[in-house]
């Protein structure tokens, strides 16, 4: 038995209530196990470019290290939310999107990523002033988790109008 029938079998008036919402829980669900596949594209490919800038050693005081590190993030951004495009779209929102992968669509979400890469650098940036980077760049991606996940539920994948009549 799926665990839906078993919760309406054993709590009908529970399922009433909560299986209208299963369709976004499952979504968030699979969007942050994607993610988790983007954490560590995101990742390897940030502290890849970090090393290559020279900056394995601890962060230079100032502008230098900040910039060093804002251009690491925006490079290990713009290779993850290519993957995460492309699973989101067989994945995630595979009904909205058919399952087919469209350059006005993954333009769409690229650009409504850039909203989750601000928040994502802006966190990173704050972080990293009161804690090691490692640890502040969590905070960044738990912070672009929240922001991407709106964009994409919302606005990218939002259900398409199915035209009416013959």
């Amino acid at each position: 038995m799926i665990p839906i029938a078993r919760l309406k079998a054993s709590f009908p008036r529970v399922a009433a209530r909560v299986e209208p919402h299963f369709d976004f829980v499952r979504k968030a669900t699979t969007f942050a196990l994607i993610g988790v596949v983007n954490v560590g594209v995101d990742t390897g490919v940030f502290f890849t470019a970090r090393y290559i800038f020279g900056v394995l050693a601890p962060l230079p005081s100032g502008e230098e290290g900040a910039v060093r590190l804002a251009v690491a993030n925006v490079i290990a951004w713009a290779v993850a939310v290519s993957g995460s495009y492309v699973m989101n779209s067989f994945i995630t929102f595979a009904a909205e999107s058919g399952r087919k992968l469209r350059w006005r669509d993954f333009a769409t979400f690229a650009m409504s990523g850039v909203l989750g890469l601000l928040a994502n650098t802006a966190a990173l940036l704050a972080a990293a002033e009161v804690m090691p980077v490692v640890p502040a760049k969590g905070c960044a991606i738990l912070t672009s988790f929240v922001v991407n996940f709106g964009m994409s539920h919302f606005v990218v994948f939002r259900p398409r109008a199915r035209p009416t009549g013959p």
